[in-house]
């Protein structure tokens, strides 16, 4: 039989314990704990796990984890695979709980994303209630520094929950962007609840609402119809090449809560996208200046989706390079400008006997307002899908 019971909040040991251990063979607790007897034993949580699945039919064990086993524990985990008339579970307060207490704050306006031990989160719980309660390690400031880049310090408020329920607990406003990350230890256990202090923009925005170089935005109709056909989920990672505007990927970011990353070259252009990006409130995304097929193979990242609207004639040989980068089950997405491009793309793409899809769309039969001459009403796109080998 096992029994997982949370230390709640404060140091490393099990004063806040209201247990009889004695009647447990053993007791298993994390290294850090300070309690020490014959039959604790202080194990990491892969060790805990094995000793746990082979002893639990024989042994009457106590596992004690840090906090509430309920939130964010390797105790749930461990439950779930356990026979359940073999498991019981004691909880105890989270950080969560003790922090929003201590504040007066309603759960009903925070969401929960963990970045311990993580370096990505989810983006459709991030800065989408009022509140977000970040779970963090040494690494997670710097993390959400490099995903709020474009932001403005007071676009958010942030409040640091650090060593909650130890003497020395510190419970304080700071400057996320540009908080000191050596005035303190941040290996100690510490979280963020971060107050979104902005209110957000319409999910469709219209064109007047980029800032823009005359002509280099893909326009309101051609982006519903990009992003519907890029079958987008959330926390994608979509990659804009020839980014213009940056309108296809910011509206993709809020329609969708997808990863962004934006290739563009012409300098002018990178400084709409730059205000774009801080207008509209965009996380998590990062822009790469100049010729875009100079940084393909930098990246190590493996796109979910590729949008190409733009980029030239050296970004269409690198088509099959891209299509090889991709992640299984990938789409990239092709809007051509020119007919002289769309040749060259579909020469490339026979070349490199890559499948894809091609559509002629008249945009006549769009239903909505269009204000076009009759040569911009026609619309193609190459579709490439990338099937699982």
């Amino acid at each position: 039989m096992v029994t997982i019971a949370g230390n709640g909040m404060g140091d490393y040991d099990f004063s806040n314990l209201e247990i009889d251990f004695c009647k447990f063979d053993k007791i298993i607790c994390d290294v850090n704990f300070k309690e020490n007897a014959k039959n604790i034993l202080k194990l990491k949580y892969k060790e805990a796990k094995e000793y746990i699945l082979k002893n639990y039919k024989n042994e009457n064990i106590l596992y004690v984890v840090t906090g509430s086993p309920l939130f964010f524990s390797a105790g749930t985990i461990l439950a779930k695979a356990l026979p359940k008339e073999y498991v019981k579970l004691i909880n105890n307060i989270s950080c969560k709980t003790y922090l929003l207490e201590k504040l007066f704050i309603s759960e009903n306006e925070v969401e929960v994303v963990s970045l311990h031990g993580k370096k990505d989160f989810d983006l459709s719980k991030f800065l989408q209630n009022t509140y977000t309660f970040v779970v963090c390690d040494s690494f997670s400031i710097q993390r959400l520094k490099e995903a709020l880049k474009y932001f403005k310090s007071e676009f958010i408020s942030t409040t640091l929950g650090y060593k909650l329920g130890f003497k020395d607990e510190i419970i304080k406003n700071i400057e996320l962007l540009s908080f000191d990350e050596d005035s303190l230890d941040l290996t100690a256990p510490f979280v963020l609840l971060i107050k979104k202090e902005f209110n957000p923009t319409p999910l469709i925005s219209e064109d007047c609402e980029f800032e823009t170089q005359r002509g280099m935005i893909t326009k309101k109709y051609k982006r519903q119809l990009t992003l519907q056909n890029l079958d987008l989920k959330p926390n994608d990672l979509l990659w804009d090449i020839g980014a213009g505007s940056g309108s296809c990927s910011i509206e993709a970011y809020k329609r969708y809560k997808v990863k962004t990353t934006l290739f563009e070259k012409n300098e002018q252009r990178v400084e709409f996208i730059k205000q774009n990006l801080t207008n509209h409130y965009v996380v998590d995304t990062k822009l790469f200046i100049g010729e875009a097929q100079e940084f393909f193979e930098k990246l190590e990242e493996k796109p979910n989706k590729i949008f190409l609207g733009g980029g030239g004639v050296e970004v269409i040989k690198k088509l099959p390079f891209l299509y090889e980068k991709l992640d299984e089950n990938g789409i990239i997405l092709i809007n051509a400008i020119t007919l002289k491009h769309l040749n060259l793309m579909l020469t490339t793409l026979n070349d490199a006997n890559i499948q894809y899809e091609i559509h002629s769309l008249s945009l006549t039969t769009y239903k909505g307002n269009l204000d076009l001459v009759e040569p911009e009403r026609q619309l193609f796109q190459i579709k490439i899908k990338k099937e699982t080998k």
